[in-house]
């Protein structure tokens, strides 16, 4: 018998913790959002002062609004979506359970309506 397996609880069943590595996946990830989110509050600033100059007369700036705040509706969502890939990659969240396909029709026999009988 050996001199550590001495017990119910004798030993432990974990392994040795690993020290998380550098992944460059994660970096990138994080990365991703970070520009996301510094080019929506750069369009969100410019969509104020293109606001400004429209209502002080400057027809031109209304379209120059219109791109800046679907430029920066555009940036929000891509960064909301890669926050959600990032809290996944470290495992934070899971992924929702797979859907019911609901009933199903019955099983064909092989060969046919007349194999079946």
């Amino acid at each position: 018998m050996s001199p550590v397996a001495a017990g119910k609880r004798a030993g432990s069943r974990r392994g040795a913790k690993r020290r998380p590595a550098f992944q460059p996946r994660l970096a990138l990830l994080a990365l991703g959002v970070t520009a996301l989110v510094v080019a929506w509050g750069y369009l969100v600033y410019a969509a104020i002062d293109f606001g400004a100059t429209a209502r002080g007369g400057e027809s031109a700036a209304w379209a120059f609004l219109a791109l800046a705040s679907l430029g920066a509706v555009a940036c929000l969502f891509a960064g909301l979506m890669l926050i959600v890939r990032l809290l996944r990659e470290l495992g934070i969240t899971s992924p929702p359970p797979p859907r019911d396909p609901g009933p199903q029709p019955p099983p064909v026999a092989p060969g046919g309506r007349r194999a079946a009988r």
